[in-house]
């Protein structure tokens, strides 16, 4: 535990020290939140459009935020790896489950850092345009985005794995684009219908972008939330025993 701890600490560190990270993991999704809420305030009420809104857009803003957490997993493992880093790591009494959670314990910590600066900006944001945000709500998404960033994590945590850190950050960026669109952040897919709703539910990202905006809404339902949680719980369970027979198999390879 202890070596896992430490390996954590130092990822943690490291993901610190690098400018990016802090622009693309916590200053991005906030400047959205607010570009996307001045939007809205263009748009005529008669529209009928709410995506935009921010008791709505606080949830997507949450999902959105954690694909740049999967980002900067990949990149970090590929170094690491390019580096030859964890190749002299290996040598030491670490098994290769201490380096999956040294990996994805910082990265969840930073999902959470992330997600709860986004909905403090929400609430002020909530308070200016006047639209009421459950505070109990957005506390509770806090803890219902943990499966969803434990996902994207573990997503990370295969293409940094499979990639190098130049082919890595290409395919990331890419499925963030993916998880957008279909994961119905930035429009309203039930509205969309057709082809586009039937390729949504075939991805985890809408599902993720369902359980944040019912918790803050706290609409439980089976369909709006405890469906959603279940497919999640699922997905995430399923990629991060991937991710961690991925990673095991490229460091035996490794060690040989």
């Amino acid at each position: 535990m202890n070596k896992t701890l430490a390996f954590s600490k130092r990822n943690l560190l490291e993901m610190a020290r690098d400018p990016l990270s802090w622009i693309f993991c916590v200053a991005f999704p906030l400047v959205m939140l607010i570009i996307m809420t001045v939007v809205n305030t263009a748009i005529p009420k008669e529209a009928g459009m709410t995506i935009f809104r921010i008791d709505n857009l606080a949830g997507g803003i949450a999902v959105f935020g954690q694909m740049f957490v999967m980002l900067f997993t990949a990149i970090g493992l590929a170094k690491d790896r390019e580096s030859s880093f964890l190749v002299r790591l290996y040598s030491s009494p670490m098994k290769s489950r201490d380096f999956l959670m040294g990996y994805l314990l910082p990265m969840i910590v930073t999902a959470v850092i992330q997600v709860t600066a986004s909905f403090i900006v929400a609430l002020v944001i909530a308070l200016i345009t006047g639209y009421e945000i459950s505070v109990l709500g957005l506390l509770l998404c806090i803890v219902m985005v943990i499966p969803s960033a434990l996902m994207f994590s573990s997503l990370g945590l295969l293409f940094g794995t499979l990639l190098n850190e130049k082919a890595a950050p290409g395919i990331c960026s890419i499925l963030i684009s993916v998880g957008s669109m279909l994961g119905g952040i930035w429009f309203d897919v039930e509205g969309v219908g057709g082809i586009m709703q039937k390729a949504a539910k075939c991805m985890p990202f809408y599902y993720a972008t369902r359980i944040a905006r019912s918790a803050i809404d706290l609409d439980f339902g089976m369909d709006t939330f405890i469906l959603p949680l279940i497919v999640m719980v699922c997905c995430a369970l399923v990629i991060t025993v991937l991710a961690g027979v991925i990673f095991g198999h490229r460091m035996r390879s490794d060690l040989k």
